[in-house]
């Protein structure tokens, strides 16, 4: 059994999470962004299908991106120099929700279901939510969403509509936030998409000791300022 949580945003202990299901910690309670902000916090994020309870969860080990690490494959590093793109932020966050929300090749439905579009359309009109866009000739192709409190990103969904498009902004993502000082981005969950990119595993230990360190630090002014062009030669 897990716990059903109360109206006050207080969570249980990380450390009584399950092993099966990996991560899931307690149900219930709602999507303020108080909440939300405070299960970041402590290494706990929401996920949940339609019509299940709200799901809090926080997994072991745990997925994630250490900026240095990035990897950029030969391939990609072509793409990189040869498309003409734009990576913005901020530009069109309520879009980047909407297409993630998308149903995916393979899978029934999805976990974005309305009422996390509207806590994190919320989550960015306070400052917190942030989205890395990839755009071409005018359009919106592909880009990535997430949470930041202080100095640590928190990755939530990626989408592509060309080729490549959701990889342009997480390098871009991954490349400027380091610049900003960001030590650790959460990817959450294994996959090998992420994995190939140079995201790896640690122990909730770690996680949780560079977590508490990284959001004690404020963010730069300039931190969300971030517009970049790219015309291949």
């Amino acid at each position: 059994m897990i716990p059903w949580l109360g109206p006050e945003p207080v969570f249980p202990p990380v450390s009584q999470a399950l092993s099966h299901p990996n991560g899931l910690l307690a149900a219930g309670g709602d999507l303020s962004s108080r909440r939300i902000l405070t299960a970041y916090s402590e290494g706990i994020f929401p996920w949940f299908s339609e019509g299940e309870p709200i799901l809090w969860w926080s997994p072991a080990p745990r997925m994630v991106m250490f900026p240095d690490e990035l990897k950029v494959s030969r391939s990609l590093a072509k793409t990189l120099r040869n498309l003409d793109y734009e990576v913005r932020v901020d530009a069109a966050f309520f879009e980047v929700m909407r297409a993630c929300s998308e149903p995916r090749a393979g899978q029934d439905g999805t976990w974005i279901v309305p009422e996390m579009v509207a806590a994190y359309c919320r989550l960015h009109q306070l400052g917190y939510a942030h989205s890395f866009e990839t755009w071409m000739d005018g359009e919106l192709v592909g880009g990535l969403y997430g949470v930041s409190i202080g100095r640590m990103f928190y990755g939530e969904s990626m989408f592509s509509r060309r080729r490549d498009a959701s990889k342009l902004a997480f390098v871009h993502m991954v490349r400027h936030l380091q610049a900003q000082g960001v030590a650790m981005i959460d990817c959450q969950m294994h996959t090998e998409h992420l994995a190939s990119l140079g995201a790896r595993l640690i122990s909730r230990d770690v996680f949780l000791a560079t977590l508490k360190e990284s959001i004690r630090h404020p963010q730069p002014d300039q931190m969300w300022d971030y517009h970049y062009r790219h015309e291949s030669s």
